[in-house]
């Protein structure tokens, strides 16, 4: 549950030269995504949101589709949505700001459930999460007696209270196989599902929940990029459609791919997914040229400088989960954790 507060009220602050000095290095950084002339309009709310982070013992945490303003100028600790989850509940700040959607923030809130968890816009939400409820889940259950429920993260707090085990698209095919059966339900990202079904001899049950911004590529488009930039390297995350993902050449989660890009350098990269992640991964691999056929979240551009910045200071929007709800997913969260460590002690 999101508590919701009044829209922050248009903010209008300085460039002054004080401002400029203080984040010279961040400027820098990102001169090669964000023009110079466009950097005045930014450089007051980084200022201001560092001071009061200090003031407010708190730490902002981005996902990698937030704005490279955002992403490398206020961001303490950037990643996938469990990893930022992961590193709230390391970090000994008192306050979160979430930049990313609701259900990161909820997980968040899970795995720290006495600090302050900020989103800045309630409003940030996921149409892939929004496909699936916990009703939902209890009815397949009646459905398909005993079968066990495996749920990806992007999902809200409810629906990872109701099902065993979570995981992301990094681990699916490691925590599914870990469950020891024949066949299981997997939910709700049906690409993602294919793509597991496809790497397993697992039966897996799919639900028809799709990503808004990875369904919307098409292989008729990246075969048009291959055509048009000669030796490129695509790159596509598994909530495409199978059909993009067999037209790519690397398939893998948002930190795969960067992992990727670092590890093997090519020349010219397509990274099919949301736009801002290749502008983020841009910034660390200068050498690299990216071509950019991505599409925008509009859910994750909800979060602004501005917002974090008032989120900051007007202490909201504050998000809380039911206990009993948190406690159940906390124990989904845990069982994929488990699987994690147990592939890493192999």
């Amino acid at each position: 549950m999101i508590q919701e507060h009044a829209a922050p009220a248009g903010l209008a602050l300085d460039y002054t030269p004080e401002v400029a000095r203080a984040t010279a290095a961040v400027a820098a950084r990102v001169r090669a995504v964000i023009p110079p002339l466009e950097w005045p309009l930014h450089a007051p709310y980084v200022a201001a949101i560092a001071d009061w982070k200090r003031r407010r013992n708190a730490v902002v945490l981005a996902h990698n589709y937030q704005t490279p303003e955002i992403f490398h100028g206020v961001a303490d600790f950037t990643g996938d949505s469990l990893a930022l989850a992961q590193f709230g509940a390391r970090t000994e700040a008192a306050v979160i700001v979430l930049a990313g959607v609701h259900f990161m923030a909820e997980t968040a809130k899970i795995l720290s459930p006495g600090k302050t968890v900020l989103i800045p816009d309630p409003r940030a939400g996921c149409s892939l999460a929004a496909s699936i409820t916990a009703a939902d889940i209890r009815l397949l259950r009646q459905r398909y007696p005993g079968v066990p429920v495996v749920s990806y993260v992007n999902t809200s707090a409810e629906v990872k209270a109701e099902s065993d085990v979570c995981c992301t698209s990094a681990n699916a095919v490691a925590v599914v196989e870990s469950l020891g059966a024949p066949r299981v339900i997997f939910l709700p990202d049906e690409y993602l599902g294919r793509y597991v079904a496809g790497q397993t001899a697992v039966e897996v049950i799919l639900w028809r929940g799709h990503c808004e911004v990875h369904e919307r590529f098409t292989a008729a488009e990246l075969r048009e990029f291959r055509a048009g930039h000669p030796g490129i390297h695509v790159l596509a995350h598994p909530e495409c459609p199978p059909e993009v993902l067999a037209e790519a050449d690397f398939v893998g989660s948002t930190a795969a791919m960067i992992r990727h890009v670092g590890e093997a350098r090519p020349r010219r990269v397509v990274m099919v997914t949301e736009c801002s992640m290749s502008d983020n991964v841009a910034v660390e691999f200068p050498d690299v040229e990216f071509v950019r056929p991505c599409a925008l979240c509009p859910h994750m551009k909800r979060i602004t400088l501005p917002k974090i910045l008032h989120a900051l200071e007007a202490m909201e929007h504050r998000v809380e989960v039911d206990p009993a709800v948190a406690a159940r997913a906390r124990e989904a969260l845990a069982r994929m954790l488990a699987v994690g460590r147990r592939e890493s002690g192999r």
